[in-house]
């Protein structure tokens, strides 16, 4: 005999404590960034020499790492308040959201900025982190057809929208490959979430048993 039943709808856990659970994790990111300077500061800088080699195999870990390290304090400062800001606004929306978004834009523009990144250079820096966290703020929006995401993401672009376009006109020093390549991950992030959400808020898949 087969018998077709709906699927059970997944518990969906409360407001606050979703809330609760993506600042946390915001938190225990931009802690780590902080952890980790301290022990460079400590040590010279030298874990500066663990970020992005472009084009370098064997260096391809630091795609992971290169988030987590910065050139200093003022460098560290310069990225934590835009991280901070924009990454609380995402982590309303849950620890998972959060989590998913952040390893995309690491994984993206990690590679794109090994791919495109000059030779004979170390990109460090959480930067790239940040702009994946501005596009994505942008973006979601057009992809959830939400007018307050939509009204969030001209917020971010009024406070923000000047200083993260400047950071992309090549300056010294400053890897505008990085901040390119986060915000495509940020984008293509907002795709793949609201595709996610879509598949979510369509009706429950029915189950045969046989």
């Amino acid at each position: 005999m087969s018998v077709t039943t709906p699927s059970k709808a997944p518990v969906t856990p409360r407001k606050g404590e979703t809330e609760r659970e993506g600042i946390q994790l915001l938190v225990a990111i931009v802690a780590i960034m902080w952890l980790v300077e301290i022990v460079n500061a400590l040590d010279s800088q030298r874990l500066d020499g663990d970020g992005i080699y472009p084009r370098s195999v064997g260096h391809l870990w630091g795609i992971f790492t290169a988030p987590f390290l910065h050139v200093g304090f003022p460098h560290l400062i310069d990225n934590t308040i835009p991280l901070v800001v924009m990454g609380a606004i995402i982590a309303l929306r849950g620890a998972a959201r959060l989590a998913i978004l952040t390893l995309i834009v690491i994984v993206i523009g990690g590679l794109g900025t090994w791919l495109i990144g000059p030779s004979h250079s170390v990109t460090v820096g959480a930067s790239g982190l940040v702009f994946g966290y501005a596009s994505y703020l942008l973006a979601r929006g057009f992809f959830d057809h939400s007018r307050l995401e939509l009204l969030i993401g001209v917020v971010v672009a009024v406070i923000w929208g000047g200083a993260l376009l400047s950071s992309l006109v090549p300056h010294y020093g400053v890897s505008w490959q990085g901040h390119v390549s986060g915000a495509i991950g940020g984008v293509v992030a907002a795709w793949w979430l609201a595709q996610r959400d879509a598949a979510k808020r369509s009706p429950g898949t029915a189950v045969a048993a046989r």
